[in-house]
């Protein structure tokens, strides 16, 4: 039986591709990435996560039925809760807290993706604000998955892998899918073309997340 997600999957196949081989992901599974471009991606992922937070509270304000609010509820407060932890271990890894962090401030790349979430999911319908906030949370689960294959020699990147490649996270993104497949079956065809259009356009911020930190994107003025 076909499933929209598979549908999904081939439209943001290219992109995943491209990510892979990205000299950021490929560094972090030899070892070989440098920690000051590690240390630009977490410092902007704290930036980043609070506005993906409230874009999956604004998702859930526009689902149509009780276990969708639930879930993105849920999935809003872990990101807060979780995530939070998570990176606050990785800033002090680097010497580093949130005030520091603010200090540094948000980049270009993690300003245009935020803001772009955050209009789809506030300005746009259910559907489309699904197909805005699938590719994080599905791209990050595939990336974790490759890469938990190889892992890393280097513990703190190590660490960071098994995070997105384990079997909670795994857990988490399939019941996403889950609803995507439920929503998506009754939508009618130029709805899922605006999904899959939302979804292409987030999924090439996900590669272009990964490259600023790699090239250390700064504010040109």
């Amino acid at each position: 039986m076909s499933r929209f997600r598979d549908e999904l999957w081939r439209v943001v196949d290219g992109v995943y591709g491209r990510i892979l081989v990205h000299p950021f992901l490929t560094g972090l599974t030899d070892g070989t990435l440098p920690r000051e471009v590690f240390r630009h991606f977490v410092v902007q992922e704290t930036h980043f996560l609070p506005d993906y937070a409230r874009a999956l509270a604004a998702c859930g304000v526009r689902a149509t039925s009780p276990a969708a609010v639930q879930r993105f509820a849920a999935d809003c407060a872990r990101t807060v809760e979780v995530e939070h932890s998570l990176h606050v271990e990785l800033l002090a890894a680097f010497g580093l807290d949130q005030d520091d962090a603010r200090r540094i401030g948000a980049a270009p790349t993690t300003v245009g993706y935020a803001s772009y979430l955050l209009r789809v999911c506030h300005l746009g319908t259910f559907p489309e604000a699904l197909g805005a906030i699938v590719p994080c949370y599905w791209i990050y689960a595939r990336v974790g998955e490759a890469l938990l294959e190889q892992s890393s020699p280097d513990p703190l990147y190590a660490w960071w892998i098994e995070t997105y490649g384990g079997e909670h996270y795994q857990e988490t993104v399939a019941g996403v899918l889950d609803l995507l497949d439920e929503v998506a079956a009754t939508l009618p065809e130029a709805d899922r073309a605006r999904l899959c259009e939302h979804a292409l356009t987030t999924a090439r911020y996900e590669w272009l997340f990964w490259d600023a930190a790699w090239r250390r994107e700064s504010w040109p003025i």
